[in-house]
């Protein structure tokens, strides 16, 4: 416990030190004359109830308007996804905004990497931008955004940059086992593994992958991962392999996101992500299950029982030797536990309840993972954005 817990409030530490939060490109504004060109391209599949978010918090981006243009990807919309997002542009769908309709996915290929890819060939706006940003639907852009990713792109000399957005905590869910995947997730990729110059893992989140039009070109962006399930993390991968400068960082504010409305697209949609994280090993999504039940659950009541034991004996009397150490130890890695949990919110800017309830969520999320191992041993298909994947195990 106390070497475990101890490592990640280290990795923390070290994350608050050297990574900076997206805010910190406020600091580092380019000139008027330096603004690139962005096109932000946003995907979307059945997205009636979040979309007229996005395009409203694209609109009031506090950016020059004629060096930012928007492309909305409709991907086999059965719903009203287009009639809401065109009420929300008004007039800008004639004049910053294009809306490309998509039909069909041709096979081989993920359905959301086929509208990005669509999307980015056949715009013109995409075609002729210094910057491409590849936005979700689901999320919301703080005014100053824009700004502050160019800016520090620009400062870090990176030429492909994502954030990892601010979550929603609206759901019970959302407070207990969100924290946790999130958590996991991040001990997956490490942010300080992440950033270039070291890159030894690459990592994006889809959510908000912002990249120059030309070091996109360099590896054919998304027709590179036409594939992948995970497309965000597979671009990442394809970048570093054509030797493009990345960086990830925390939005701090400046991108928030709700992810799933409900349990059911929560198990779902983390199943997915976790999955392909691990490259769909078994073996990894069940070690991954077992590491968070032993030092999220047992050991910390372990730990906890160690030291209430040492109290209870201390107080009739039977204190010293193995009694002392009992409470000792038992204590400092039950504070180790807390306090590695409590930096690890401070730092993703996630509810403090998650703190006291991180064994709960600790024990959904295994429960995920574990269902994740077993799906992949019975063959049972991912079913994503109206596409169905058959994912074997490796």
């Amino acid at each position: 416990m106390l070497l475990y817990w101890g490592a990640v409030i280290y990795h923390v530490v070290r994350t608050w030190l050297f990574i900076p939060s997206a805010r910190a490109g406020l600091k580092h504004p380019l000139s008027e004359t330096d603004w690139p060109s962005v096109c932000v391209i946003v995907p979307a599949h059945n997205e009636q109830s979040c979309i007229g978010h996005v395009a409203a918090s694209l609109l009031q981006q506090d950016y020059p308007a004629d060096r930012l243009s928007l492309v909305f990807a409709l991907d086999r919309c059965t719903d009203q996804t287009e009639s809401v997002l065109r009420q929300s542009l008004g007039a800008a769908a004639d004049t910053r905004a294009r809306i490309v309709t998509i039909t069909q996915c041709p096979d081989g290929w993920a359905g959301k990497v086929n509208a990005l890819w669509t999307a980015v060939n056949s715009a013109p706006a995409a075609r002729a931008a210094d910057v491409l940003l590849f936005a979700d639907a689901d999320t919301s852009l703080d005014p100053l955004c824009l700004k502050a990713c160019l800016g520090l792109m620009h400062h870090r000399r990176i030429e492909m940059l994502s954030l990892l957005s601010t979550l929603t905590r609206d759901t019970w869910f959302e407070l207990v086992a969100q924290p946790v995947a999130g958590m996991e997730l991040i001990r997956m990729y490490p942010m300080t593994r992440t950033n270039f110059p070291s890159q030894e893992r690459p990592f994006a989140n889809g959510q908000f992958i912002m990249i120059r039009r030309d070091a996109y070109d360099r590896f054919e962006g998304h027709k590179a991962v036409h594939w992948a399930v995970l497309e965000d993390v597979e671009l990442a991968r394809a970048a570093d392999r054509a030797k493009v400068p990345l960086g990830v960082f925390l939005a701090d504010g400046l991108l928030h996101c709700r992810m799933y409305a409900n349990w059911a697209e929560f198990r779902r949609g983390w199943k997915r992500i976790f999955t392909e994280s691990a490259n769909r090993k078994r073996s990894r999504l069940t070690g991954i299950a077992w590491r968070l039940r032993l030092f999220g659950i047992v050991f910390p009541a372990l730990a906890a029982a160690g030291g209430i034991a040492g109290l209870a004996l201390r107080a009739i009397g039977s204190g010293g030797g193995v009694v002392d150490w009992a409470l000792g130890l038992g204590l400092a890695a039950v504070l180790f536990f807390f306090s590695a949990i409590f930096a690890c919110a401070s730092l993703g800017s996630t509810p403090l309840i998650g703190v006291p309830t991180f064994p709960v969520g600790a024990w959904l999320l295994s429960r995920i993972l574990t269902e994740a191992a077993a799906d992949l041993r019975k063959g049972i298909p991912t079913q994503w954005a109206g596409m169905t994947y058959n994912r074997s195990a490796r």
